[in-house]
């Protein structure tokens, strides 16, 4: 680690707030095209599990027919700890330390979870009262809260996490993928820690 990484990290510590646990990234199809995209991938779960306990990472597809091949290569990327891959077709919620949604936009996401508890009302299993909060996060495919969304390239947010990141800080940074540092994420993480979080209030 350089002596700037040094610094940033000393900076991290001597704040009264606590690093987030759970961090999510924003990223696209196209940085995934770049030379060494999956290798600094891997290199941020290693920067990342420094401070946080989950990760969530999230493609967004523009081309639906590129999402088997990204699946495939997510699947075997060589990851510190367990990874869930989850797709646009995909129902069953994620349950790994390293959780990666390809094209899994967050509107598709709630109607999917609100699709499913309007079928369980339908055969009566379930009182329409009965759907709370909880309930319905228990049916979404990514249903933790990330504490910070970090998104690459432009100050705008994919379709992403739209439940989960609601009370979420954002931090954007307009350093592109390929160029992404550990020194990027140690400042985005800084700031994480400056901010006084409110949660909507």
């Amino acid at each position: 680690m350089g002596l700037y990484e040094r610094y940033l990290a000393r900076r991290i510590r001597q704040y009264d707030a606590a690093p987030p646990e759970h961090v999510a990234l924003v990223i696209t199809e196209r940085d995934l095209l770049e030379r060494g995209a999956y290798e600094t991938l891997v290199d941020f779960f290693e920067w990342a599990f420094e401070y946080a306990t989950q990760l969530t990472v999230y493609v967004s597809v523009l081309d639906a027919a590129a999402v088997p091949a990204l699946r495939r290569e997510l699947e075997a990327i060589d990851a510190p700890r367990d990874v869930a891959v989850r797709g646009p077709d995909d129902r069953t919620p994620a349950d790994a330390p390293i959780q990666i949604g390809i094209g899994l936009g967050g509107k598709h996401e709630f109607t999917s979870a609100v699709r499913t508890l309007a079928e369980r009302v339908d055969d009566a299993s379930l009182e329409p009262e009965a759907i709370d909060d909880e309930r319905v996060e228990n049916h979404l495919v990514f249903p933790s809260e990330p504490d910070l969304v970090i998104k690459t390239g432009a100050e705008r947010l994919s379709d992403f996490m739209i439940w989960q990141s609601v009370y979420s800080e954002l931090y954007f940074t307009d350093i592109n993928w390929r160029d992404f540092r550990k020194r990027d994420f140690l400042r985005a993480v800084r700031e994480y820690c400056n901010r006084s979080r409110r949660f909507g209030r």
